[in-house]
């Protein structure tokens, strides 16, 4: 479209509103363009006008029409349909795009080039610096753990850097952009912001060198009293309530609110923090925190809810906060819980207590850790006969919230995959070597700063072995769902897996698992210079996410062939009988013990507080009028559903084998 100048019956129109120019000739306009409502207006700089034709309809009911009044612009390219109003000192130097309400707000401008957020260094995990991560507009929780984790391939960290400092030399600009329908009113200073389509900014106190990467499919708001430096904040995400954040990344629908604190840190898919703090924090998937008494420090942590008053110590006293931890996928910790840094907590795992010695229980997946005596207990495999983990993986895929078609973590929420089943083995090899060298007689056992009841070693090897059970058949029967199993040559061809890669030793890359030989290849690619650009390296993990079940199987059937003797040439119809019974009764057992963990919920001892004016019948009735009765309780319907579901698909896989041997 080509714009056209004034007219000097415009300029009049113009001079009569209080409107002033320090040169009418810069001012170019749509060609349809009405000077109406522009009223009492500065103009400065070059300035682009679209037309004011249409009506806002503010929340209760009031009308606007759309126009400039009471503001000052410098070097500005305005859409059509924008409201400008009430602007307490000026804007500069911003390209904005339509439908945009603008109302009563300090100032908004770009001060010179501009990367707004891209580029910037997030000291994550070590507060004195050496694993900082550069933050921009895609960055993935993949591509952040591999930036930060693998600093022992300097010259990878360098082309991963080079890469992202390329990609912030092309966001630069000494002009911002506001995109389309976006609404900012009764803000403070905007300096340096980039703003996406959609956007909501509603009295957010103080934003500087920052990107919204806001759109029409996922919104982002930014409610009152925020201020934020040197961020990126993500589609779908809400910051409200007087959250601050400085040198932040904000993954896509995250909620942060109510005072909530954070430097240096790193928030990706579904984060939720509230109330409390976090400082060179790796926030993967998931990471909860909602108490104002919990800090998060110096730590790795996904699909994580952080109880009240949980914290850690990254220092002790000597060369400061040099101290970092992991706590693996689907930690949980309890109020008051402390860990000191360094150390290692093993996925799925319970952390209750204080506990002042560094431990490693990263072999030891589903594990509580106890505090007993200043000393740290441990129960290996315990957290499997859970219900609040069996609770956990059902929540989590349904709790994503994330409506952009463009999702930049590519998340897998699998309880028994690769990578903890894995470990799982690890873990019962650490066992029964214990028993081997401390004989069966010894009350504890000692392991990397922790002690482990005689009792609780042996619940652990069987716990881990249902487990295995589990998973291997969860795998072999999912292989054969669409076999017909009429031979043992047809079974065996269905076995076959469909690739070699996935035998390696499997890693949690931010919520993604996927082979370690896979993140290898990858690494040496972009090392060799064969990788370039940030976006061939988001296409990897792509194609390692929706390629995950041929992968695993393919390390299912190598641990199949290992953990029950078979082989490929061998095997047969029988042989798969015996694993589909063994996985059903592991399927079946494990979920008793989950229905009987349920059932804690609702003893008498949980009914302590109810009917406080009545008698022991009256509590029980205002106990179930509250909590409900435990046999038609939702989770517990659906364990019981699990079990009918599983028991009768096990004797259909049977009935199929059957059709081989006879």
């Amino acid at each position: 479209m080509n714009y056209r100048s004034l007219t000097s019956q415009e300029i009049d129109v113009l001079k009569l509103q209080n409107c002033t120019a320090d040169d009418w000739n810069n001012i170019t306009v749509h060609p349809d363009f009405k000077p109406d409502y522009i009223k009492h207006v500065n103009f400065s700089g070059t300035i682009k006008l679209g037309v004011f034709e249409k009506e806002f309809t503010l929340p209760g009911g009031l009308k606007k029409h759309t126009g400039i009044n009471h503001a000052c612009l410098h070097n500005c390219e305005l859409g059509d349909n924008v409201l400008i109003e009430s602007i307490q000192n000026y804007i500069a130097n911003y390209r904005i795009g339509n439908n945009v309400r603008i109302q009563n707000i300090h100032h908004l401008y770009v001060d010179c080039e501009s990367s707004f957020g891209n580029g910037v260094e997030v000291a994550v995990l070590n507060e004195t610096g050496g694993r900082e991560v550069m933050i921009y507009d895609k960055l993935s929780a993949h591509y952040a753990y591999i930036l930060s984790f693998y600093r022992h391939r300097p010259e990878l960290t360098k082309k991963l850097q080079n890469m992202v400092q390329a990609y912030a030399q092309e966001q630069s600009s000494s002009i911002g952009t506001i995109g389309n329908d976006v609404t900012i009113v009764n803000a403070g200073a905007i300096k340096n912001v980039k703003i996406g389509d959609c956007t909501v900014i509603e009295g957010a106190r103080h934003l500087e060198n920052g990107s919204i990467n806001s759109n029409e499919h996922d919104p982002v708001h930014i409610g009152y009293s925020v201020m934020a430096n040197d961020f990126i904040i993500c589609s779908g995400s809400r910051v409200e309530d007087g959250t601050m954040l400085t040198r932040c990344f904000v993954g896509q629908s995250c909620q942060l609110g109510h005072t909530y604190s954070a430097g240096d840190s790193l928030f990706f898919s579904n984060c939720q923090g509230e109330n409390g703090e976090a400082c060179a924090l790796f926030a993967g998937p998931y990471t909860v925190t909602h108490h104002k008494s919990t800090l998060l420090i110096a730590g790795m942590f996904s699909f994580m809810n952080a109880g009240s008053g949980s914290n850690q110590s990254n220092h002790m006293y000597k060369l400061g906060p040099i101290h970092q931890g992991i706590v693996e996928r689907g930690g949980k910790t309890t109020s008051d819980s402390y860990i000191l840094w360094p150390s290692r907590i093993g996925a799925f795992s319970l952390i209750m207590g204080r506990h002042y010695h560094n431990t490693d229980t990263s072999n030891m997946p589903f594990s509580y850790l106890i505090e007993d005596k200043n000393e740290t207990v441990l129960v290996p495999g315990v957290n499997l006969r859970s219900v609040g983990t069996i609770r956990d993986a059902q929540k989590f895929p349904k709790r994503d919230k994330r409506k952009d078609p463009n999702k930049l973590d590519q998340i897998n929420f699998n309880l028994l995959s690769p990578y903890t089943v894995q470990k799982m083995f690890k873990a019962i090899d650490i066992l029964k070597d214990m028993l081997d060298t401390c004989g069966e007689a010894s009350d504890f056992y000692s392991y990397k700063g922790c002690r482990i009841k005689n009792s609780s070693l042996k619940k652990g090897l069987k716990l881990y072995d249902i487990a295995i059970n589990k998973f291997l058949g969860n795998s072999i029967i999912s292989r054969l769902t669409d076999c017909s199993c009429t031979s043992d040559d047809e079974i065996r061809q269905y076995l076959k897996p469909d690739t070699s890669v996935g035998l390696s030793v499997w890693s949690d890359i931010g919520g993604l698992l996927a082979p370690r030989s896979e993140i290898d290849r990858l690494i040496d690619d972009i090392e060799s210079g064969r990788i370039t650009k940030v976006d061939e390296i988001n296409a990897v993990f792509e194609n390692l996410h929706k390629d995950y079940y041929s992968l695993e199987w393919t390390w299912a059937w190598d641990k199949i062939q290992q953990y029950y003797g078979l082989s490929l040439d061998t095997i047969t119809a029988a042989d798969v009988i015996n694993i589909v019974k063994r996985w059903q009764e592991a399927v079946v057992g494990l979920d008793k013990m989950i229905y009987e963990d349920a059932r804690k919920e609702f003893s008498l001892s949980s009914q302590t507080g109810f009917g406080v004016d009545g008698d022991r019948y009256q509590k029980q009735i205002d106990f179930e009028q509250v909590r409900g009765v435990f046999e038609e309780n939702a989770f517990v319907e659906v364990v019981l559903k699990h079990i009918d579901t599983k028991t009768k698909l096990g004797n259909s896989m049977v009935e199929r084998l059957q059709k081989a041997i006879e």
